[in-house]
């Protein structure tokens, strides 16, 4: 028998994801929450699930089970809600005796890591997080390369286009407070993955931003960086249809590009087996893209010249 499972935003747009690696890992859920009733969903996975629509009932449930036999009780909290609740969520979790695993960004500000920490230590449970990029076997390869290529700087542009209808600036995500805006919400993994393969950031320069794009440059110990992130259609390198691929992503270093559109079906589940297995991401390995995302967010949008952006020109 597997671990118990209880998901926080189980209506949310990557729940489904959760809920099907929750299930392919060999584990139950046991409990959900979330404050829309529109979660049929959840039959495809356990029709055992408790469910609430309201928070304060879902703590006081998991307050329960963690005061009964111990097979009853939650091991893993999934955090699935709005960015700007990912914090308060966390600790929820922690405090019922918990680990945590939460959906990006774990928080939209860097100062909220340290409490987080604290916690941690006060509860003895962690604190998990998805970078599913670095899962993905194409960039894993990508990395191994850079590795053995040695010393020097690579001139890399990234770009990052995922078509968004006009709910998503309808929703909390076009909220830049509750989301953490472009650069935040569709960008932290982007700059995960950069930080991951190219080490730290120096020089950081946004040259472009408003509500549907941004773009910017960025010097990294072993890159320098073009970067493009989009949600809006008119950006794709494609046409776009109704119900077919909305989602453009690429990398090219030193002018091999590696397009990585594909293979994301699977990369949850990869996570939660890392993350069961002891080897999760935590509040250490998401700090490093937090605070560069907090940093691209408040800089004053600068002339590119040459460090702008393909996409950016003209």
């Amino acid at each position: 028998m597997g671990q118990n499972f209880a998901l926080i935003g189980a209506g949310g747009y990557i729940a489904p994801r959760h809920l099907r690696a929750i299930r392919d890992t060999g584990n139950q859920l046991v409990a959900a929450v979330d404050p829309n009733d529109s979660v049929g969903i959840l039959d495809q996975y356990s029709f055992d699930t408790r469910f609430f629509t309201e928070i304060e009932r879902f703590d006081r449930h998991l307050e329960k089970l963690r005061r009964g036999p111990e097979e009853n009780r939650v091991n893993w909290i999934t955090v699935c809600s709005p960015n700007y609740l990912h914090d308060s969520h966390c600790r929820l979790g922690l405090r019922v005796g918990a680990n945590v695993l939460c959906e990006k960004p774990l928080v939209i500000n860097p100062w909220n890591l340290d409490p987080l920490e604290e916690l941690e230590a006060e509860t003895g449970k962690r604190i998990f997080t998805v970078l599913q990029l670095r899962v993905h076997p194409e960039l894993m390869r990508l990395k191994e390369q850079i590795a053995q290529a040695g010393p020097g700087q690579r001139d890399v542009v990234l770009t990052y286009i995922t078509a968004r209808g006009g709910w998503y600036h309808t929703s909390w995500k076009g909220v830049g407070e509750k989301s953490g805006g472009i650069a935040t919400n569709i960008g932290i993994h982007f700059f995960d993955l950069l930080l991951w393969l190219f080490g730290p950031a120096g020089e950081c320069r946004v040259h472009h931003v408003d509500e549907r794009r941004m773009g910017g440059f960025m010097e990294l110990e072993k890159a320098r960086v073009r970067w493009f992130l989009s949600v809006d259609s008119n950006d794709l390198p494609f046409a776009l249809e109704a119900g077919k691929r909305s989602t453009f992503r690429s990398i090219t270093v030193d002018g091999q590009e590696i397009e990585f559109s594909e293979g994301f079906t699977d990369l949850h589940t990869r996570v939660y087996e890392k993350t069961l297995a002891g080897e999760g991401f935590g509040i250490a390995d998401a700090r490093p893209s937090i605070t560069l995302t907090h940093r691209i967010r408040s800089a004053a949008v600068q002339p590119g010249g040459s460090q702008l952006h393909p996409r950016l020109k003209g």
